[in-house]
């Protein structure tokens, strides 16, 4: 006969087992664990490079639901190291009885080598060159620039530069994101000279004047340094540098042109620039974001009272934001700041605000805002229109562009900016003042990161025109 107690005991584990064996059941429906990550066609690029871009880890355990948001995040994360034309992540093995998935990563590598041909034009932007410049092939640059954008595997960035034209130019720069065993260190070292015969000597009525001798060297530049950097995580970075710069006028600039190009009448400018960078970046594809955000605080101090031909220091913030409504239309908002913390005069030359490559509103292509401070709003509203992998098969000699992905958006535009000009308020009327431009435009997206951009702007002045801007990233 058995004992009651023993019966009740046993019905009571077996219900205790019965429950926890439904909960694991229910738990593996509901939640995976990667037991396994597979990279594949990753040639050259080291696989701690890509895991370090990563922030999907073997053993970790994801939600069913969140699975396809995480995949693809991941993968938009590899494509922004600009390492890769393609990334495919795929659940290769999904065992559903253990509640375990294998990911299977499949890359088509960049090409890392770029022996890129220069032809390039020295002015501001395309409109410049093309209107007021008269298309002059005299304001262009030529020559070859040598990139290896992934020289040990480790995504290490190596330029050289030799440049002949508007401006000669050599160049090095060495990055390095992860000294040694460490993944969060990196170093960064430059060395860079150049000379022209041109020179953007004053500004009138928010334009440069330039002067240009055909057997006189105008100006001078030099400048060597390096520097460290410093990754927390994915998305953070800090980057401090210390450089030594040189530049050098043709006495006929201060003497002829502008006495106020360097301060004091001087005909050479050295000085220590020291600059920190920290940058918050979770941006869902860098060259053209849908999603995330961008934040970025940065301190200069150009000269450190060693030399007495410059004393400036700066802060400047920025952030942007990317808000998708649909799957197709988005909204991109950036504002910007900078702020000069000591309010001494400055040398024209490095007295500037906007109208300087980002740093500009769109329908003010044609000038320039100089002053101390400055302030700026831009947002598109983009829709996009075209979305598509084109496959030029042979018609590509390079393997690695057979494949391009390409994208087309139509946005909207809307830009309003202000510079405080304590300075040159006598020869510029923009200052000091509000400035409000936008308009249409068309954006072709090609490659994932090589963007051509044609936008119909207006501005406050009641001008308005078509301009053409460009961004191919190497």
């Amino acid at each position: 006969m058995s004992n009651p107690h023993h019966s009740f005991l046993l019905r009571f584990f077996v219900l205790i087992s019965f429950l926890f064996t439904v909960s694991n059941l229910s738990a593996q429906r509901d939640s995976v664990t990667v037991s396994e990550i597979i990279l594949e066609g990753n040639k050259k690029t080291k696989q701690q490079t890509i895991f370090r871009e990563m922030d999907l880890k073997k053993g970790d355990v994801i939600a069913v639901s969140d699975l396809s948001v995480v995949l693809e995040t991941n993968r938009l994360q590899l494509l922004n190291t600009g390492l890769f034309i393609l990334v495919k992540v795929n659940i290769k093995d999904w065992n559903e009885k253990a509640g375990q998935i294998k990911v299977a990563i499949d890359f088509q590598e960049n090409w890392f080598f770029y022996p890129a041909p220069i032809f390039e034009l020295a002015d501001r932007n395309f409109n410049i060159w093309w209107v007021e410049q008269n298309r002059s092939l005299r304001r262009v640059n030529y020559g070859m620039r040598f990139y290896h954008i992934n020289l040990t595997g480790r995504r290490d960035r190596l330029k050289t530069v030799v440049q002949f034209g508007f401006t000669r130019k050599y160049e090095v720069s060495y990055s390095l994101p992860t000294v040694g065993n460490n993944p969060n260190l990196g170093i960064i070292g430059e060395v860079f000279f150049a000379e022209n015969k041109d020179i953007g000597y004053k500004t009138v009525d928010n334009r440069l004047l330039f002067q240009r001798f055909e057997n006189r060297v105008l100006l001078r530049r030099f400048r060597i340094g390096g520097g460290i950097s410093y990754r927390k995580g994915i998305f953070q970075y800090h980057t401090a540098k210390i450089n030594f710069h040189q530049n050098t006028i043709d006495d006929y600039v201060i003497r002829e042109l502008n006495d106020k190009y360097f301060l004091n009448g001087d005909t050479r400018q050295r000085l220590f620039y020291f600059s920190y960078n920290y940058t918050f970046d979770n941006r869902d594809f860098k060259p053209y974001p849908r999603k995330g955000q961008l934040f970025s605080l940065s301190f200069e101090k150009e000269g450190f009272g060693i030399f007495k031909e410059r004393n400036g220091m700066y802060l400047t913030t920025s952030y942007a934001k990317y808000i998708p409504f649909t799957k197709k239309i988005s909204l991109e908002a950036i504002a910007k700041t900078r702020v000069a913390l000591l309010r001494g005069t400055q040398p024209y030359n490095n007295y500037w605000a906007m109208g300087y490559e980002e740093d500009f509103l769109r329908g003010y292509e044609f000038y320039v805002i100089d002053g101390l401070d400055y302030f700026y709003l831009k947002s598109s509203l983009r829709f996009q229109v075209f979305n598509r992998e084109i496959n030029w098969g042979k018609l590509m000699l390079i393997p690695q562009f057979r494949i391009m992905p390409f994208q087309i958006y139509l946005s909207l535009n809307n830009d309003i900016g202000i510079a405080n000009d304590t300075q040159f308020t006598e020869f510029n009327s923009l200052g000091n003042r509000w400035l409000w431009g936008g308009g249409p435009g068309l954006d072709f997206v090609f490659y994932n990161d090589k963007i051509i951009q044609f936008q119909y702007s207006l501005n406050h002045l009641g001008e308005n025109a078509l301009f053409l801007h460009y961004q191919f990233n190497f």
